[in-house]
Order: C-alpha cells, then structure tokens, then sequence
C-alpha cells in the first residue's frame, strides 16, 4: 500500500540530500503551467463568458452568473446544522485570538536628530480567497482565509469557491454560510485556475484583487505561479502534504490515522513517515491496512495517494538524520511523534507547520488548534510561510529628513553616487543647498 525509502548506512548521502531522494508527487507544478496557461489567457480575455464556459467543462454545470446572490448566502446560514455552526463559530472564535496577536505596529527610529524612518504597516487594499471545493466542502478553508485579512484590516475581499452541479451551479451551502458568518457577501462560483486568473485580471462581475492566496489543488498552485507578478500570491499551496518524524516511542495507530487523515484529501496527496525504528514503519504498515478498510473514499483517494510516488516510508540512521530528511522535504504539516518531542521539533529549520507530541494531530490545526492551515506545499516551506495577518500587510518605509539631517550626511550620499557613477544622484542633493558641500561629510 505504501513504499518504502531505506536510507540507512551508506545510502544516506553525505553531502546533502537530494530532494529527488525523497517522495514527490509525478505532476509537478511546472508539469502544470502550460496547461493552465491558455486557460488563464482565455479568461484575460473573454471574462465572465469563458468562467460561465469552463464551469460546464470542469465542474458539470452551466451556471447563469458567476457572484453568488446575497439571498443564498442568508439562506445557507439560516438552513446551516446547528451543531456544525457552533463548531465553525469555535474555529472562527480560536483563529481570531490567534491571528488578532500577530498584527504589526508602526515602528519610528530617529537615526539622526531631525532624520527619522518609519515604517508604515498597510493592508492590501483588494484580495481574492480561494476555497477549494472539487472533492470535499472546505469551510474551515473560508476561516483561514477570512479571519487573518480581517485582523490586517483588509478593506475588501472577496471568495471564490467552484460550482456544484448539486446545488444549482452555486458553491457548497456550508461554504455559503461560513462566508456569511464572517460577513463576507462578495462570493464567486469560480474554482481552479480559472479563479486565479479571474481574480488577477477582473471580469465585468468580479473586479481585479491585489492578491490571492487560500489551497487548491495543483491548477490553483499552477496558476498562482503563472500568474505571479500580476497579482500577489501567499504560497503555491496545493495538493496536501503531513510528514511524521517518529522513532519508537510513537503510537502506530496514530500515525498510520494521521497518514490516512491527509491522503483522503486527494489522489495525489501525500504521506510520509520518517522514522529509524523498523518496527515502527512495519506496524503503521499493519494498521495502513487495517484502517484504511474502515474509512471513506478508499479506492478514488486514499490507495492511489498512499500508493503513489508522493508517499512513502523512509528509514533513516537515528533522529539526527530524521531531521536532515524532513528539513529536505520542507512539508506542509510536519508531526514529531518521538521523545523529547518539543526539543526535536524546536530544531526543525523547514516546514509549514509544526505539530508537536502525540495530542496535535494534523487535523487539529485544519479546524480548531487557532493555527491557520493554508500552508506552502511541494517542498515551498523552505522559503515560504504559512497564510497569517503579515501576509495582508506591507510595510512601507517613510523618510522625514529636516535640511540640517541632509546636510549633516549630504556628503556621503555624493560620494557614493559618484563612485556608483550616478552623478544625477549627487546632483538632486547639491539642488538643495547654495553651498558646497565638504567631502566626506
């Protein structure tokens, strides 16, 4: 069900390791861009026409318009199971005292009497969410989206999230209604690349955003990487990933379930254990049969995730090698199932998030730990982070210099202008003073 990596002895490199070592998925996402690029510029181009086109073609259903009326939306909320919105209102309520701390505040340094520099935190004025919604209704995904924008202050935004033949070409209704829990009444029924692009480049219905950000799959990831530059984006977050650092002492009930609770996301989900006791890795192999005999989407999902190139077992010389394997990979969601937990994961330099002992399962984070799970994917998180509220800001420095601050350092800046050859640079600061400026000063 799921392969096995042995790097242990002189198969573990001593140079480094190679990405190429470890599970990666066969599709990449720069396999990806020139599919999603005729279908971005189509957009660029024909607008809401070609949204309402590639709607009937990838999501099986011919939709009228592509903003949700606000009279679904108050339907959605109003028909929602109790029971799931008090859970959706707890996330919401974990998420904001998480992300409400992370907010910046304007800092000033007086480099010189009269000279100072501040820098100015300003939210983006316009962002499009995304929501996956292909395999599985995410509204937990519209929290982590909605929540961090809010606490930055963004000033409009907007969801967008696939149509559903099911429901009358309108996104799902849990989805509907978590958009109206958090007031958000601009939703589109756009899903994959083509939402990206509509986001990127307006349409005569949804007006063009600053940035994008939310998980998708790896269309999304594909088109936010074409895309890039056009509008900003958080991180490629596409096809799920958990890496499990373990060593004896983790429970392989847990870890196979936690392998399982990623894959059933998608068929080219990851899974990936690390671990130096083979024990381990034969027991989670055991209960990988067992559990997953007793779960949902088995043969669509979960056996050709477990089962692909992107999954698998790697076998590893002690935890100090563990950790060089999973600072390679750079997952998503990184478990620390060993002892000594939090001093082994306090090490770990790569990943989107860290999941700590055998009581934070990757699961908690997806809905309820206050974490936000849009997270980079395909090895990303070694240089890039997790969606928060700095991800909605900007900071701008803002010079105040008086004339006795210029003067006091006018100098410098002409000689290196002058040694850059930017005499033009020299130039605008002597335009200020009727004076020679002494060199040097």
């Amino acid at each position: 069900m799921i392969s096995r990596i042995d790097l242990r002895g002189d198969a573990f490199p001593v140079n480094g390791i190679d990405r190429d070592l470890l599970p990666r998925a066969e599709l990449d996402v720069e396999a990806a861009l020139e599919k999603v690029r005729p279908i971005c510029d189509d957009v660029h181009h024909r607008g809401t026409a070609a949204l309402i086109d590639y709607a009937e073609r990838f999501d099986g259903v011919r939709i009228e318009r592509v903003r949700v009326p606000a009279e679904a939306l108050t339907r959605a909320l109003k028909e929602l199971d109790p029971a799931v919105r008090a859970a959706l209102e707890e996330s919401i309520r974990r998420a904001r005292l998480v992300h409400r701390e992370q907010r910046r505040t304007d800092t000033t340094v007086q480099v010189v009497p009269g000279g100072t520099v501040t820098e100015r935190w300003v939210p983006v004025e316009r962002v499009g969410l995304y929501v996956p919604g292909g395999r599985s209704v995410y509204p937990s995904s519209v929290i982590m989206n909605v929540v961090p924008a809010q606490e930055a202050g963004v000033g409009s935004m907007a969801v967008a999230s696939p149509p559903q033949a099911d429901f009358g070409g309108l996104p799902h209704p849990t989805i509907l209604a978590a958009c109206a829990l958090l007031g958000v009444d601009e939703v589109y029924a756009a899903g994959g690349a083509q939402a990206v692009a509509m986001f990127a480049y307006g349409t005569d219905e949804c007006r063009a955003a600053n940035m994008v950000t939310g998980p998708g799959n790896i269309w999304v990831a594909a088109a936010k990487r074409l895309l890039k530059g056009r509008i900003g984006i958080d991180a490629e977050a596409g096809p799920t990933e958990i890496a499990v650092l373990a060593d004896h002492t983790a429970d392989p009930v847990h870890v196979a379930a936690d392998l399982i609770s990623q894959a059933e996301h998608d068929p080219l989900a990851a899974s990936v254990l690390v671990t130096d006791s083979e024990e381990l890795a034969s027991a989670v192999e055991k209960e990988l049969e067992a559990q997953v005999a007793a779960t949902k989407h088995i043969e669509d999902r979960i056996v050709p995730a477990l089962g692909g190139r992107q999954s698998g077992i790697v076998l590893v010389d002690g935890i100090e090698q563990g950790l060089a394997v999973v600072d390679a990979y750079a997952a998503e969601h990184l478990e620390i199932q060993t002892e000594n937990a939090a001093e082994v994961a306090a090490r770990v330099r790569n990943a989107g998030a860290i999941f700590v002992g055998p009581y934070a399962p990757v699961s908690l984070g997806d809905y309820a730990a206050g974490s936000n799970h849009v997270l980079p994917t395909g090895g990303c998180a070694c240089h890039s982070s997790g969606l928060s509220v700095q991800s909605f800001l900007r900071g701008i420095h803002v010079v105040d210099y008086t004339r006795e601050a210029l003067a006091e350092v006018a100098g410098h800046v002409v000689t290196l202008a002058e040694a850059e050859d930017l005499p033009a640079h020299g130039a605008a600061v002597k335009a200020r003073f009727d004076w020679k400026v002494p060199d040097g000063k």
